[in-house]
This record gives structure tokens, sequence and C-alpha cells, in this order.
């Protein structure tokens, strides 16, 4: 990969693409379409890397569906995309990031997760349809404290 990459909102025409990549890669995907999910499509300069998204809970965000194309994991793309998302984030004024994760917690690690209970997580992270039951019981439980600009 080479040269950053451009977040650009999806639309609902984008989501059924997200959907099936989010399948293949064995991740949920039941609730993409339902109110409160931001999602974005990540390109690098020679095209689609991957997706991401977002649900906001006050000052709190869920990260959620961080996806790469098959052919463009195992190179850095991962840390990308879900960079950019916790970019956007900081840009919508989240001051923490949640998330789970069945396998990629050293890739979270890597930038910035801690490792955490799911008890610590806000009320309403913890009542997501993720936390409720789209991620199995066994699945880890990160959090990243955001860094907000200064004006």
């Amino acid at each position: 990969m080479t040269g950053p990459l451009a977040a650009t909102p999806l639309t609902m025409d984008g989501l059924p693409a997200l959907a099936a990549l989010l399948a293949s890669a064995g991740l949920p995907n039941e609730d993409i379409a339902t109110a409160g999910r931001c999602f974005w499509r990540l390109d690098g300069p020679d095209g689609l890397v991957g997706y991401g998204g977002l649900e906001v809970y006050e000052r709190d965000g869920l990260l959620r569906s961080v996806v790469v194309l098959p052919e463009r994991r195992r190179k850095g793309n991962g840390r990308m995309v879900a960079e950019a998302i916790c970019h956007e984030a900081v840009m919508l004024g989240l001051n923490r990031l949640w998330l789970l994760t069945t396998d990629a917690a050293g890739l979270f690690e890597r930038i910035g997760f801690e490792w955490a209970e799911r008890s610590e997580a806000p009320p309403g992270i913890r009542a997501s349809a993720q936390f409720a039951g789209l991620c199995p019981a066994s699945a880890v439980c990160l959090r990243r404290d955001l860094v907000q600009p200064t004006r």
C-alpha cells in the first residue's frame, strides 16, 4: 500500500458490497442498515482497500466492521483502515472507542487499543447489537481513548 487512504461516507447503495465483504470474512453484517451506523469506504491511490464503521453513543463510539479486501490483507492495510476510522471518530468529537474482536486483538493493540472488561463499556455500547449478541461472548473487548485536536 502506498499513500494515505481516502475515507468516503457510505450511502445505502454501498451497503450490499460491504455486507458481502463482511460475510466473506466471517464478520457480522445483519444490522449494517440499521439507523445510527456510519460506514466509510477506504480507497488508496490504486482503488478500494476496505471498509470500517462506527456506532455513536454520546461521546463514545463502537468501532465495527473493519474489513479489508482479501488480496490486500497482510500488507498493513487493516491497520490503515482502522486508523482512518479512528480519525473519523475524532472528527465526530468522540472521546473513546470500544470494539469486540475474536481474532484481531493484536492489530488493534498496535494502534493504541487496550484490553477492557465488557462491563466497563458505557450502557449504550453494552446494549448495542454487537455486544448483545452479534459477537460471541468469547470476543475480546478493547477500548482506546481518543486525542482531540487542539483549537
